[in-house]
């Protein structure tokens, strides 16, 4: 009887899936017993040849293991289980290396087109043109990349995107002419597209409670990287010039490239994938690195999500399309605004001087929209001071938006902060010849509107199911980069002309994006990741799945 007992008891104790019958008998999971043989008392023991032995099982069982055989649990309640510890911290890291270098080549658009502009004597049109390449690659790249990502997986994504992203990066830096650095920008803006796919990374791996906070504090790592892009700026531009800076710029994505190997894959995504035996690997390592110990029973793969790749045309499902539709304007709308703010203020900043007439009134006109190169006005040191007040203004705005996004829902903060945003564009119709009130009111603008794209950030991915969740944060990023591809003409062209015209569309613009976020239908403030959409199947692959929709730990 011992000799049975020991060897019931390693396997038991083992994690491996096979458990073994007292009698001998080796099956690859526990069965549930028939009606007639399962009583309350012993709802989950191991049944053999006889009763006495059937006790002794639920004895093994419950001195050996903390939870029995049968319990199940599935990714989310194991995320939420584990906490947030080591490896969220290194992930929160990992993530913010790519959002810094995100920031850093989205910050050296409005420091590149003037210098452009006096090197090369190119237009205002131009200049604009310069910028809307870039969002139009992340544009055209944004669904392709979340195709790429829930296909074959969030680190192989990010990986080929730090890899191009670094490379076409540096190679802008040698760019001959107007026609070649748009070339490159171009595919630089494409290799961007990918990062948002960072959040969705991100977002999968942590507790529903810390969800909002931690993917609004990532937004730490933006602001910090535009912060640094305006210093570097300052330092190399006077000196060495825009090549160098686009050059220097490429650093921290050199960073990330060498380090993406050590990125892991979402468990999330090897479930909806149909591999639980990979996920299982990931979670052990949550637990791990988080000192706390595995869930044990079998970790359950929705049917629902097994094999299923999520597509475009199910985001526009029954279920999803008011809430598809309504998400794309508002990221269209807020990139709108957003890259529009730091456009605009360099414009501002080099014709502060024009911005009132000899009677006190607004000027019309800041600047002739076609100049030539003696005309040009490179910026000053003075103007990167400002420009880096005004980026330094997202910091308030991040630690604001975790501030309320909690307590007054995604939806209200959002719409909220778009009419507040709206208020401080109008504010800029007044004419002052205070530029410290110019800088204060870019400074309110700009942080509001970064806390708004940090709430979009974290609704996104809480709104779609996790086979869709790629793909549905891809075409949001896509709509975005169709805002910012039209914002350089009212920022760089359209303001010189009239700043009246211009700053109203930017508030109208606002206004139509709170209203949207008020129309949402979902409110996902405290509510868990969803696995699996109801409604219409999603598309499936055919490629051959595991058939088990279990995974015994």
């Amino acid at each position: 009887m011992a000799q049975i007992i020991n060897a019931a008891r390693r396997k038991v104790k083992g994690r491996g899936g096979n458990y073994e019958d007292l009698d001998g008998h080796t099956d690859p999971a526990p069965q549930s017993p028939p009606d007639s043989l399962r009583s309350e008392s012993t709802p989950h023991s191991i049944y053999g040849g006889d009763d006495s032995n059937d006790l002794l099982g639920q004895e093994i069982e419950m001195t050996s293991v903390s939870v029995v055989p049968d319990d199940t649990f599935t990714v989310t309640q194991a995320v939420n289980a584990f906490g947030f510890g080591k490896f969220q911290v290194q992930l929160s890291l990992f993530t913010g290396l790519c959002w810094m270098a995100d920031s850093m080549e989205m910050t050296i658009l409005s420091i590149l087109s003037p210098a452009l502009h006096c090197e090369w004597h190119i237009t205002r049109y131009q200049q604009a043109l310069t910028t809307t390449i870039v969002f139009l690659g992340m544009m055209l790249s944004s669904t392709f990349w979340g195709n790429v990502s829930d296909r074959y997986g969030r680190k192989k994504a990010l990986t080929m995107c730090a890899a191009l992203l670094f490379y076409y990066g540096l190679l802008s830096a040698f760019a001959p002419n107007f026609l070649w650095i748009l070339f490159l920008r171009g595919l630089v803006g494409f290799a961007i597209g990918c990062v948002p796919q960072s959040v969705t990374l991100y977002a999968e791996f942590l507790p529903t409670k810390q969800r909002a906070k931690c993917v609004v504090l990532l937004d730490c790592f933006w602001a910090l990287g535009a912060c640094f892009e305006v210093l570097l700026a300052l330092l190399v531009m006077p000196t060495m010039g825009w090549q160098w800076l686009l050059a220097l710029s490429t650093t921290p994505l050199l960073a990330f490239a060498c380090i993406c190997p050590w990125l892991p894959e979402s468990a999330r995504y090897h479930v909806a994938s149909g591999q639980p035996d990979k996920a299982l690997e990931t979670l052990q390592k949550v637990a791990k690195d988080n000192g706390k110990p595995m869930l044990l029973g079998r970790l359950v793969v929705d049917d629902a999500s097994i094999g299923r790749r999520g597509q475009l045309r199910d985001l526009l499902g029954p279920e999803l399309r008011r809430t598809s539709l309504l998400l794309w304007f508002i990221w269209m709308a807020c990139a709108f605004c957003y890259y529009g703010v730091v456009l605009m203020t360099t414009e501002l900043f080099e014709a502060s001087a024009n911005r009132c007439s000899e009677d006190g009134s607004l000027s019309s006109q800041l600047k002739p929209i076609e100049t030539c190169s003696a005309d040009c006005k490179e910026l000053t040191t003075t103007d990167y001071i400002d420009l880096l007040w005004t980026t330094l203004a997202e910091f308030p705005g991040i630690f604001a938006t975790i501030f309320v996004i909690e307590r007054f829902g995604r939806k209200r903060t959002m719409a909220v902060q778009f009419v507040i945003f709206a208020i401080c564009i109008y504010f800029l119709l007044i004419c002052s010849t205070e530029r410290s009130f110019l800088t204060a009111m870019l400074f309110v603008a700009r942080g509001i509107i970064a806390g708004v794209f940090q709430a979009a950030y974290v609704y996104t991915p809480e709104v779609y199911p996790t086979p869709l969740r790629a793909v549905g944060v891809g075409s949001c990023s896509a709509m975005a980069r169709l805002g910012a591809m039209v914002t350089p003409y009212v920022a760089q062209v359209l303001l010189n002309s009239s700043l009246l015209l211009a700053m109203t569309v930017y508030g109208l613009a606002a206004l139509l994006a709170a209203v949207a976020c008020f129309m949402l239908p979902i409110e996902t403030k405290g509510k868990e990741l969803k696995e699996s959409v109801s409604g219409p199947q999603l598309h499936r692959p055919q490629t051959s799945q595991p058939t088990a929709n279990t995974a015994t730990s």
